[in-house]
């Protein structure tokens, strides 16, 4: 089957961006929770190095993990950065003591946010920021015009959103220039799936209308939720191909939409090199109709 091997986001504006197609989320660099520094500090810092040494140049953020846990982490491991190296952060949340998450979105929040992210990744500028969107759309224009306006200030390259419906990706589609969506997605949550802050989002919509507009979707806990919903379909893939259930959830990701870039995230260097492996997967259309 077609399984392109790089992406391009933004590939209609001045400035398009050309990365590999197996991205990496470092969400799990943090401690329990997604809070605090890592139990295993040096292996965190040496999977970032390895995903430079074995080609990754797509790593994805948020100064509210941890809090500020990985974008420290990736500074260390592997700053002054490579040219062709791709750091996409989002915005739009914080952390309350207690570990929950809460909206932090109005445009002087968004603002902070901005300016926190680009000092702790020693950053003049960061190429792509995801507004992502918790519990509501309060305020939804509002938070996209402050996008729009550090955009114009030179502190963001390029815009995405993250945790969105399809009615909330069109409005801010009609607002200005909108390169990616990161939402939930993966082989066992693609239809009306619960987001992590309880709203419904349709996944299958949100890829329809990123294929029609050569848009990147970057999946998250894809495969998080796949662990939960074990499925024996997965399973059978997995076995035809000598593979693990991880490896054959990542493959199908890759090969569902030429749109998608997806960014498994792990805290092990062992599982790290084994989700590697998954972009030498090919599977055929029989695998794929089977699996759907």
């Amino acid at each position: 089957m077609n399984n392109p091997k790089t992406i391009t986001i933004a590939g209609k504006s001045n400035h398009p961006i050309t990365v590999n197609r197996l991205g990496y989320g470092t969400m799990r660099l943090t401690g329990e929770g997604i809070y605090g520094e890592p139990p295993r500090r040096d292996e965190a810092l040496e999977i970032l190095r390895q995903c430079i040494a074995h080609g990754i140049n797509f790593l994805d953020t948020a100064d509210y993990y941890g809090e500020d846990v990985t974008n420290r982490l990736i500074a260390e491991a592997l700053y002054p950065y490579n040219d062709d190296l791709v750091i996409c952060t989002k915005v739009g949340g914080a952390r309350k003591p207690d570990k929950s998450w809460i909206p932090f979105n109005k445009p002087e929040n968004l603002r902070s946010s901005i300016e926190n992210n680009l000092r702790t990744l020693k950053l003049d500028q960061i190429a792509l920021v995801h507004f992502r969107v918790i519990h509501s759309d309060k305020g939804f224009e509002a938070s996209m015009e402050a996008m729009f306006q550090m955009q114009q200030e030179g502190k963001i390259l390029h815009i995405g959103v993250s945790n969105v419906n399809a009615d909330e990706l069109e409005r801010a589609m009609r607002m200005g220039e909108i390169v990616t969506v990161e939402n939930m997605y993966g082989h066992a949550q693609r239809h009306s799936v619960k987001a992590p802050y309880g709203e419904t989002r349709g996944a299958e919509d949100i890829l329809h209308i990123c294929e029609q507009h050569q848009m990147p979707l970057i999946p998250f806990f894809s495969l998080q939720t796949a662990h939960q919903k074990k499925d024996e379909r997965i399973a059978a893939i997995a076995k035809k191909y000598h593979a693990t259930e991880a490896q054959i959830n990542i493959a199908w990701l890759l090969h569902r939409s030429p749109w998608m870039l997806p960014i498994p995230g792990t805290s092990s260097l062992k599982h790290f090199e084994e989700n590697l492996e998954a972009v030498n997967i090919d599977l055929t259309e029989e695998d794929m109709a089977y699996l759907d």
